[in-house]
C-alpha cells in the first residue's frame, strides 16, 4: 500500500496540475475567509468561522475531483491498471494506497487554513475569544467529509479511462451525496419520511460535528459511506478480471 502511496504522492506533487489545485484551493479559501461578503469574517462582528466551513464542502466537491481523477483513469488509459493488478500486490493495496495518497493531500491543502484560526485567536476580543470546540469539530468534519469525496472520486476513476468524465462523475456524486439527500427531502410527498433522508445526506453530518459535539454515530456514517465507496471500486477491479 505504501508503494503505491508515495507513488501517488510524487506524481501528484511532481505535474503542474498538482500545484495549481493546491493554489486554486488556497486562494479560494482566502477570498472565502477575507474578501467575499457572504463569508468574509471582517463583515462580523465577533470571531466565528462558521460560514467559512459553510463553503469549504463545496470546495472540496470540486477540489477532490481534481485530485483523484487520474487514480485509476490513467492507469486504465496507458494500460499500467493490468500490470499492477499482476504484480504481487493486493486490490485493497493499490485502492487504499491511492485513497491515502488523495486524502493526504487534502490534508495537506487544509493545514494553511489554520492560520485563520490563529488570526482570529489573537484578533478576538479578548484573545481567545472563539468558540475552539466548534472550530475543532468542524475541522474534524472536514477531514471525514474528505475522506468521503476521496473514496467517492477514487471510484468515480475507476469506472472510466477518461479523467474528464471521471472528474464530473465525482463532481455530480459528491454533490449529491452532501446536499442531493437534503435538496430532495423538501419535496413535500415525503411527509415523516423527510428525515429519514436528511439524515442519509453527508451535509447533516458534517454541520452536527460543526456544533462541536463528537457524536460517534455521525463519524460511523461518515466513515461507512468512505468503505462503501471503497467497496465499489473493488468490485469494479474484480470485474476487469473476468
Amino acid at each position: 500500500m505504501w508503494i503505491i502511496f508515495r507513488k501517488e504522492i510524487n506524481q501528484f506533487l511532481n505535474s503542474l496540475l498538482g500545484y495549481l489545485v493546491l493554489v486554486i484551493f488556497l486562494v479560494s479559501s482566502g477570498l472565502l475567509f477575507w474578501v467575499f461578503p457572504e463569508s468574509s469574517v471582517l463583515n462580523y462582528g465577533f470571531a466565528e468561522m462558521g460560514a467559512f466551513f459553510s463553503f469549504i464542502p463545496f470546495v472540496f466537491i470540486f477540489l477532490i475531483p481534481a485530485i483523484t481523477m487520474r487514480s485509476f483513469a490513467e492507469e486504465k488509459k496507458s494500460g499500467t491498471l493490468e500490470w499492477l493488478l499482476t504484480k504481487p500486490l493486493s486490490e485493497w493495496s493499490i485502492i487504499l494506497g491511492k485513497f491515502m495518497a488523495a486524502w493526504f493531500l487534502v490534508l495537506i491543502a487544509l493545514l494553511p487554513t489554520l492560520v485563520y484560526f490563529g488570526s482570529l485567536w489573537i484578533l478576538g476580543s479578548p484573545a481567545g475569544n472563539i468558540d475552539a470546540a466548534g472550530v475543532s469539530g468542524s475541522y474534524i468534519g472536514l477531514l471525514l467529509l474528505a475522506a468521503v469525496f476521496s473514496a467517492v472520486g477514487i471510484f468515480g476513476s475507476s469506472i472510466t479511462d477518461n479523467q474528464l468524465v471521471a472528474f464530473v462523475l465525482s463532481v455530480f456524486f459528491c454533490y449529491f451525496f452532501y446536499s442531493g439527500f437534503s435538496a430532495i427531502s423538501t419535496i413535500n410527498v415525503w411527509a415523516e419520511s423527510s428525515s429519514i433522508l436528511q439524515y442519509l445526506g453527508l451535509d447533516f453530518h458534517y454541520q452536527a460535528l460543526g456544533k462541536g459535539l463528537i457524536d460517534i454515530r455521525d463519524v460511523f456514517y461518515l466513515v461507512s459511506v468512505s468503505l462503501a465507496m471503497l467497496f465499489g471500486t473493488r468490485l469494479v477491479l474484480t470485474s476487469r478480471r473476468w
